[in-house]
Order: C-alpha cells, then sequence, then structure tokens
C-alpha cells in the first residue's frame, strides 16, 4: 500500500521534526477509532491530545503529530514535533492539495450539506476515486483534516464547510483551494451569532472567495439572497450556476413524493432527465438538481449521475426510514433527529405528512426536540410551526424541551400528544405511548438530545424480540 504520509514528506510539508523515519496509511485525532498504520493528531480540544498519545502507540499508531514528547511515551517512539499541532494539521491539508489531481468540490449552506455531499460523493464515486469528509467534519479541524487525509490518486475530493461565527468559511474554503463551491441555501440558523438572514448568506458566500478562477459557483436560485451570493461569486472570479425552479440552468421541473421515494425531474441546460431517489422529501430532490448541476459543470455523464441517485440514501440521523418491531406492532420511524432549524422542520413535516401509516389506526406523530442557535427569537420562531401547512395532515406533535414547550402551547389540542422537559424522559415514556402502524418522526437540534428517543425505539424493539 502506498503510504499517505512518510516522515519525509511530514516533516517537510509542517516544519516538524521527525528522528525515527515512519510511513502512516492514513490520520486520526480518535484513540476509540485509531487503526494500525494510521498517525495520531494530538490535538487539543476539551481534552489534550497529548494525554492520549501513548494509548494510541499502543493500539499500533505508526506515529504521532506532536508539540512535545509526552509523558510516558519512550524515546525511539516514531513521533512528528512541530511548534503548534492545529497549524501543522493545516500544512498538511495544504500540501496534500498541493500534490493531488482531484477537483476539490465545497459545500455549505444552512440546510442540506451533508446530505448533498454524501449524495456527490455517491454520484461522483461511480466515475472516479472519490475522496469526502466523514460524518459532519466540517469545521477548523475538521476541514484540514480530510484534506490531510485524501489520496494523492484521487479524481474527486467532497469538502463538507460549516460555521457557527463569521469568518469561519473563508480561510477554510482558501484552504481547500476550491475548484468549484456549492450553497445548498441559506436559512434563518446561527441567528445567535448573526444580525440578520443576510448577514449568514454574506458568510456562506465567503466560500466563493476559495475558488480557483472561473470555479463554478452552484448556488440555489430559489432565494431571497441569490443575488448577494451572485455577486460575492462573481467577485471572486467565479462562474454562477443557478439550481432551483424557474429561471436556473439547472431546474427542478417535477417533484412527487410517494410511498418509499421521490419522484423527480431535472432540466439541466435544457436537457431532461428523470430519477427517484429511494428517500422521501422535497429538499432531497432539491439538492440532486444541485448536485447534477456540479456533474455538468465537471464535464461527467449526467445520465449515469442521475442513475445512480436511485440508490443514495441519506446519512444517518438525517432523514433515514426504518421499521421497528415493538410489543403493539410493527411502527415507521423517520429517524432525522441529528440536527433541526426551521426550514428543515419543515421539510420534515411534508415528508411525515406524505408518509403512509403500516395500517388501520396508524397515526403521523412528530417528536420534536428544541431548535437551537435561533437567538432572542427562538421562542416565537418555534410557536410559529403551529402555523405550517402540512400540521393538518399530522395527527399528533410531542414536544420535547422548553422551546418546544412554546409550539405545544401554540397546538390545538387534539395535536397536543404530550411534552417533555427532556428527551430522556422522552425516550423512557414514547415506546408506550405508541399503537401499532404509527408513523414517527424524530427531529431536533444535536443538541436536544432527541436521538435519545430513536435509540429508545430501537432497544425495545430488541427487548420485544
Amino acid at each position: 500500500m502506498t503510504p499517505l504520509w512518510t516522515s519525509e514528506e511530514a516533516a517537510a510539508a509542517t516544519g516538524g521534526t521527525a528522528d525515527i523515519p515512519f510511513a502512516v496509511t492514513g490520520l486520526s485525532i480518535d484513540t476509540r477509532s485509531i487503526r494500525p498504520g494510521e498517525m495520531f493528531i494530538a490535538l487539543k480540544d476539551q481534552r489534550d491530545g497529548h494525554d492520549f498519545v501513548a494509548q494510541a502507540l499502543e493500539k499500533g499508531a505508526a506515529a504521532a503529530l506532536v508539540s512535545r514528547r509526552p509523558e510516558g511515551v519512550a524515546a525511539d517512539a516514531p513521533l512528528l514535533v512541530v511548534p503548534e499541532v492545529l497549524p501543522a494539521l493545516e500544512a498538511l491539508a495544504k500540501a496534500a492539495r498541493a500534490r493531488t489531481r482531484a477537483k476539490v468540490i465545497g459545500v455549505t449552506g444552512s440546510v442540506g450539506k451533508t446530505s448533498t455531499k454524501e449524495m456527490l460523493r455517491h454520484v461522483l464515486s461511480r466515475q472516479g476515486r472519490v475522496h469526502a469528509a466523514e460524518k459532519s467534519f466540517n469545521n477548523h479541524w475538521g476541514v484540514p483534516l480530510t484534506l490531510a487525509r485524501m489520496p494523492r490518486d484521487a479524481d474527486f475530493a467532497v469538502i463538507e464547510i460549516g460555521m457557527n461565527h463569521p469568518g469561519e468559511i473563508g480561510p477554510l474554503a482558501t484552504l481547500a483551494d476550491l475548484d468549484m463551491a456549492v450553497i445548498t441555501t441559506v436559512a434563518a440558523v446561527h441567528l445567535e451569532a448573526f444580525d440578520s438572514v443576510d448577514g449568514i448568506a454574506r458568510e456562506k458566500a465567503a466560500i466563493f472567495t476559495g475558488l480557483r478562477l472561473g470555479g463554478a459557483a452552484i448556488i440555489n436560485g430559489d432565494l431571497e439572497t441569490t443575488a448577494l451570493l451572485q455577486k460575492v461569486a462573481i467577485e471572486a472570479g467565479g462562474d454562477p450556476v443557478l439550481f432551483g425552479h424557474e429561471g436556473t440552468r439547472a431546474r427542478l421541473a417535477e417533484t412527487r413524493l410517494v410511498a418509499g421515494g421521490t419522484e423527480l425531474a431535472a432540466e439541466i441546460e435544457g436537457v431532461r432527465y428523470e430519477t427517484r431517489l429511494s428517500t422521501p422529501g422535497r429538499h432531497f430532490a432539491m439538492n440532486a438538481v444541485a448536485v447534477l448541476a456540479a456533474v455538468k459543470m465537471l464535464g461527467l455523464d449526467l445520465g449515469q449521475a442521475a442513475r445512480d441517485l436511485a440508490d443514495w440514501t441519506p446519512p444517518a440521523g438525517r432523514g433515514t426510514t426504518e421499521t421497528v418491531l415493538l410489543e403493539q406492532g410493527a411502527v415507521t420511524l423517520l429517524d432525522d433527529a441529528y440536527n433541526a432549524n426551521p426550514t428543515s422542520v419543515g421539510a420534515a413535516f411534508e415528508v411525515l405528512a406524505a408518509t403512509q401509516p403500516g395500517g388501520p389506526g396508524g397515526r403521523r406523530i412528530a417528536v420534536l426536540g428544541d431548535m437551537l442557535e435561533l437567538g432572542p427569537e427562538a421562542r416565537a420562531i418555534h410557536a410559529a410551526l403551529a402555523g405550517h401547512n402540512a400540521l393538518s395532515a399530522i395527527d399528533g406533535v410531542i414536544a420535547v424541551g422548553p422551546l418546544m414547550a412554546e409550539l405545544d402551547a401554540a397546538l390545538p389540542a387534539e395535536k397536543r400528544l404530550g411534552r417533555f422537559a427532556t428527551a430522556a424522559e422522552a425516550a423512557r415514556a414514547l415506546p408506550g405511548m405508541l399503537r401499532a402502524h404509527d408513523v414517527v418522526l424524530a427531529k431536533g437540534s444535536l443538541g436536544s438530545k432527541v436521538s435519545q428517543v430513536v435509540t429508545a425505539l430501537r432497544e425495545a424493539a430488541k427487548q420485544g424480540t
């Protein structure tokens, strides 16, 4: 196997010192998942990674990137010693980008960036070798780690870039040195750190500052902030390519939510392509059009990409569907518990409303955890969900958390199925509240811990078998 990094290459890239020669096959920041042959990166976050270097070496790490020799580590241990670990990781990322011929695509957006990244990974993998971020590695350490892990012979790399505060996206996009950038959408998310949706749009548009001259800027054309995004892309030397509905180069011509999936037709620069996603959701259909626009601008086979979309499935916790068999009977679980904001909750409501219960007496139930980082209007934003059109087809809501209590209070009595202060309380109660044939949506911000409800249903199903 060709090594990802040799000690000579890594030392040259970082300006560090490696007294013991090594060659590594990968990079890891977590001793729980590190594999033999990888280099352990001793980052400092909630814990200092230097405290785990000895453990990493015991588990087979071929080297460690450190700023000092930790206690308990032998003098002949293979260490790459640098002044600071995170800047050294960024230097590895820059060197990895410089040595590859891969087309690098950056993806950001208030909603849908991880699903779009995974959709791109899926379709591009059928037309070349793809490297992409694990899970949601999209922050100040996740992006350089993803880049530094990039194989030399990759054809494509898909880099997810996120943010919580102003000034985060631009430097990461510049580090990635993008051939293409995609903005899925701009919505009222992270309002604790931004004074308006325009402010969020400007931060998202900073991804275009990392574009190579003439690189494609794939932009949602249905937004109030589309013109702002286009302006930044043009100023950065990018080629704006709009996707969306009317007046776009990549148009979503038709969308139909059907049993177990989504049928869609897209017109990419006037040529029609039809496909069927195995997951229901109009938002997934729009992400698919963005992906097809990217495939077109990469000069790849659009027909093949449209066909390959049919067997894509979303990442865990982002809209997956499964059946759990409880004592009272089968229940359909829509696991969308990884994240939530007003836009994504509305999309999830539409999916729940379009999902047929499994049989007589089955209900459509939404278990909703708090949407976080919405700023001073958070309570009003939660209450406003009661006005969503799709709620008319939903039988009831179980509210979890202090903010979702505002939605509970705004709902008509017949739709209020329960209110819990914490996800743990909801998780204990929910299995006994359900009936055979119910459809249950679990949705909430990661910090609301509503994923505990999903775990509880799966555990109840195991106990019943």
